[in-house]
C-alpha cells in the first residue's frame, strides 16, 4: 500500500516515545522518575467527577450539539470574559475533544496551501506537524534569555514576516521554556498582527497555571478580539489531562467553520464530561487554586535542586509546569555532548527520564547551548527530590 504524499509531512509528539522507553526501562524492575511528559498525578476535583457521573446516570451519554452543550458554552464564555476582559458569547465557543484539535482546525479554517505560518521553536511539535501536513510553510521563531528569564523574541517574528505570511501561533505561557509574555510583548505582537493582517492562534493551555505576575491574553489587546482564536483546555486547570476536553474561542465566523469541522471529524465532544467541567467552571473554585499551589511547591523543589548543580542554569518560570535549564557545562563535564546519548545515559544511570531540546523542534543552525526539559507535574515532591538528587550526584561526579 502506498500512503498519501501528505503523510510524509506528518510529525508526531516524540515525548510519547520517551514515555514508552521509560516504561520499558521500568519493566525491568528499575525506578523511573518521569520528568518527560506533562501529565498530572493530581486528582481531578471531586465535584467535577461527581457531576460527570451524575450526568451519565441521567442519560447524558448520546450525541450532543457539535459545538457543545449550550450551558457549557455560555459558562465558558462568561468565565473567559472575567479572566480576559473580553466580550465573548456562546456563539464564540466551540467545545473540542481536548485542546490539541484546535491547532489543526485553526489551520484548516484559515490557511491555504503555500501560506506561511509563524510558530514557536522550541515549542510544541504539533504546530509544525499540522502546518506542514496541511500544505503550509512552517516558519520558526525563537525565545531569548533576558535577566535570567526566557523571553519571546518579538524581533525575530517581525523579521520573518513576508507577503506570504498568513498566520501566527503564540503559545503563552510557553512550553517548554515556561516563558510568559509581558504586557509590552503582547502589545508589540498585536501591532504586528494588525499591520500585516495576520490571524493568531493564542494557545493558552497553561493560562491558569501561573505562580507570579499578572495574567493577560493577546485576545484582550484592543483590535485583537477579531483576530485571535484561543486554544482553551480544561486539562491543566482542573487536572483533567485524560478526560480530553477543551475549546476553541474566537470570532464567530471562524468558530462556525470549526463547528463544521467538528461535524466532519468527531460529530461532537463527550456529552457527560461537559457537565463535569460545567460544574468545574461554576462550582467550588478552591480545588483549582490548590492545584496551582501544589504545582508551585513542586516547581520550587525541582528548581531549587537543579539550580544547585554546577554547570546548570535553571531560571524559575512564572507559569506552566516545566523547567528548561541550560545544561551545557554540566554535560560537557560528563562528556555528553549528543542529545540522545545524554538522555539515554541519564535514564540508565539515574532513572531520570527527560525530554531534550530535540523534542521541541529542529535546532537552529547557530545553536550551541544544550537544554533539557523537566516536567514536574506528575510526581510528588519526594519523588522529584529523590530523582534530581540522583541526577545531581551523576553530574557532579562527571558521569562516573
Amino acid at each position: 500500500m502506498q500512503t498519501a504524499e501528505r503523510v510524509r509531512r506528518l510529525g508526531t509528539e516524540t515525548a510519547f516515545s520517551v514515555s514508552a522507553e521509560a516504561a520499558a526501562f521500568a519493566s525491568g524492575g528499575k525506578t523511573v522518575y518521569p520528568f518527560h511528559l506533562g501529565d498530572m498525578n493530581i486528582p481531578t476535583p471531586g465535584n467535577i467527577v461527581e457531576a460527570a457521573i451524575k450526568a451519565m446516570r441521567e442519560g447524558k451519554t448520546g450525541y450532543c450539539p457539535p459545538c457543545g452543550i449550550p450551558e457549557l458554552r455560555e459558562a465558558l464564555a462568561a468565565d473567559v470574559n472575567v479572566s480576559h476582559d473580553t466580550s465573548y458569547s456562546a456563539a464564540n465557543v466551540a467545545i473540542q475533544p481536548g485542546g490539541k484539535p484546535v491547532i489543526g482546525k485553526f489551520i484548516l479554517a484559515l490557511m491555504n496551501a503555500g501560506d506561511e505560518v509563524l510558530y514557536p521553536n522550541p515549542g510544541y511539535p504539533i504546530y509544525e506537524s499540522q502546518i506542514e501536513f496541511h500544505g503550509g510553510c512552517a516558519v520558526p521563531y525563537g525565545y531569548l534569555q533576558h535577566d535570567g528569564q526566557w523571553r519571546l523574541d518579538v524581533e525575530a517574528i517581525a523579521r520573518r514576516i513576508t507577503p506570504r505570511t498568513r498566520l501566527l501561533i503564540v503559545n503563552d505561557p510557553h512550553n517548554p521554556t515556561g516563558a510568559a509574555c509581558t504586557p509590552e510583548e503582547l502589545e508589540r505582537l498585536a501591532a504586528l498582527a494588525m499591520e500585516h493582517d495576520l490571524y493568531v492562534l493564542a494557545d493558552e493551555a497553561y493560562f491558569d497555571i501561573r505562580y507570579e505576575g499578572t495574567r493577560k491574553s493577546l485576545a484582550s489587546v484592543p483590535g485583537m478580539l477579531e483576530r485571535c482564536v484561543i486554544l482553551y483546555t480544561f486539562s491543566k486547570k482542573f487536572a483533567m489531562t485524560g478526560w480530553r476536553l477543551g475549546a476553541a474561542i474566537g470570532p464567530e465566523d471562524v468558530i462556525n467553520v470549526i463547528a463544521t469541522l467538528n461535524v466532519n471529524d468527531e460529530s461532537c465532544s463527550n456529552h457527560f464530561i461537559q457537565y463535569g467541567v460545567l460544574e468545574g467552571l461554576t462550582g467550588d473554585q478552591s480545588h483549582a487554586r490548590r492545584i496551582v499551589e501544589t504545582l508551585r511547591h513542586r516547581r520550587d523543589v525541582a528548581c531549587g535542586i537543579l539550580s544547585g548543580i554546577p554547570g546548570v542554569l535553571c531560571p524559575a518560570p512564572q507559569a506552566t509546569f516545566y523547567l528548561f535549564p541550560d545544561v551545557t557545562k554540566a554535560m560537557q563535564r560528563a562528556s555528553l555532548s549528543d542529545y540522545e546519548t545524554m538522555r539515554l545515559t541519564i535514564l540508565r544511570e539515574t532513572g531520570v527520564s527527560v525530554c531534550t531540546r530535540l523534542h521541541f523542534g529542529r535546532p537552529y543552525a547557530d545553536e550551541s547551548r544544550l537544554y533539557l526539559r523537566f516536567a514536574y507535574s506528575g510526581m510528588e515532591p519526594a519523588g522529584i527530590a529523590e530523582g534530581l538528587t540522583r541526577l545531581t550526584h551523576f553530574l557532579e561526579t562527571g558521569g562516573a
